[in-house]
């Protein structure tokens, strides 16, 4: 599948500011079944100063620095996509071995994933977690399967409401009202995984959506979107492979899913981050569009 993804974002402030630092994930990443034909940003007012450079998970960022005072910040990034079908999973050990493995992390690519094993600012472990994802982790039962049957459950259990969570609603409070957006049930699944001795990421990039039947795609329709990443490892001297689940949609994913960033949780891949000074009040709007090519 090929895609074109237009990421608007604009702040609105209540005064002048002086001075901001940006730090933008707003490039898709370059991987194996992923391919960045374009990528462009424009940003307004330009910037006295802009920079590239990966970030300690090997996502592209753009570092900005504005120096004009403005009242308004807009930024447009533009980019073409190339993204193809994921192999699939070759066999499926238990999950127990798995967590076995990583606890030993005796190679490289294990201290890779071991990485992701630990509570991070967004994604506490705690025994509630471990008892959710129980009934899909039983004795012996195959890593994937059982990822898998816990996205199914996540998607069963919990509504979509964008109105019942923010950025910062703790993941206790999550599981007890049972809604939330794709970002709670990504951090979700991340923390039942990590509980159980897995390792598990949080993955920010885009997805198609499908409009109403009769009616036409909408610009800013859409939005970013985030799901789960789950290491499995590979035989003796053999490196592991990474198995990405949606809970909010219930699936794989595959080529209707474009990948921006990955991190412990959302704070280490959040689309724009910053400092400024002045401003007082403001206001975000955030508009995404995913066109099939």
């Amino acid at each position: 599948m090929r895609y074109q993804v237009i990421h608007e974002t604009t702040y609105s402030y209540e005064a002048p500011v002086v001075l901001s630092q940006q730090l933008l994930h707003l490039t898709p990443r370059v991987l194996d079944f992923q391919t960045l034909e374009r990528h462009q940003v424009a940003i307004a007012p330009e910037p006295a100063e802009t920079a590239g450079r990966s970030d300690y998970f090997g996502n592209p960022v753009t570092q900005i620095v504005l120096a004009t005072p403005h009242s308004e910040l807009s930024v447009r990034a533009e980019s073409l996509v190339t993204v193809a079908a994921r192999t699939a999973p070759a066999g499926d050990a238990p999950w127990e071995e798995m967590r076995e493995r990583l606890r030993r992390a005796g190679s490289e690519h294990a201290l890779e994933a071991a990485e992701f094993l630990f509570e991070s600012p967004h994604v506490e472990c705690f025994r509630d977690l471990a008892n959710y994802a129980g009934p899909s982790f039983t004795a012996a039962r195959g890593l994937v399967a059982a990822a898998f049957d816990l996205t199914r459950q996540i998607h069963a259990d919990f509504k979509f409401d964008p109105k019942a969570t923010s950025v910062s609603t703790p993941l206790r409070e999550v599981l007890a009202k049972r809604r939330g957006v794709c970002q709670d049930f990504a951090h979700l699944m991340t923390g039942c995984l990590r509980t159980l001795g897995l390792a598990a990421r949080y993955v920010s990039g885009y997805i198609l959506t499908t409009p109403p039947p009769g009616k036409p795609r909408l610009v800013g329709a859409d939005a970013s979107h985030a799901w789960v990443s789950v290491y499995c490892a590979g035989g003796a001297g053999e490196a592991g492979s990474w198995i990405d689940f949606d809970p909010t949609n219930n699936c794989l994913v595959s080529d209707a899913h474009v990948t921006l960033a990955w991190g412990r949780d959302f704070s280490d891949v959040t689309p724009m981050r910053g400092v400024i000074l002045g401003g007082g009040e403001q206001e975000l709007e955030v508009r995404v569009t995913v066109t099939p090519l």
